[in-house]
């Protein structure tokens, strides 16, 4: 699912994680966490712009999953 989100075919929301168990949000976001890892490790040569940009589209659409995740995690607590 994470790398899902990475490529943007999954944009997750709120009502997306609806059923989802506490447990099975903690699992989530540990993948989600390490698929952030991997995509920053992986640098793009610099005169590619258009490798850069589809990192940067990556990152952010993980950074924002890890967002909705971590809110939908404080809300049920």
């Amino acid at each position: 699912m994470a790398s899902q989100i990475a490529e943007g075919f999954l944009l997750l929301s709120t009502a997306t994680l609806r059923g989802f168990l506490p447990a099975d949000l903690s699992n989530l976001r540990l993948e989600v966490d390490k698929t952030l890892r991997e995509v920053r490790a992986l640098t793009p040569p610099q005169d590619d712009a258009q490798a850069q940009a589809a990192r940067n589209r990556k990152i952010a659409r993980l950074s924002s999953a890890m967002q909705v995740i971590q809110a939908k995690m404080t809300a049920k607590a």
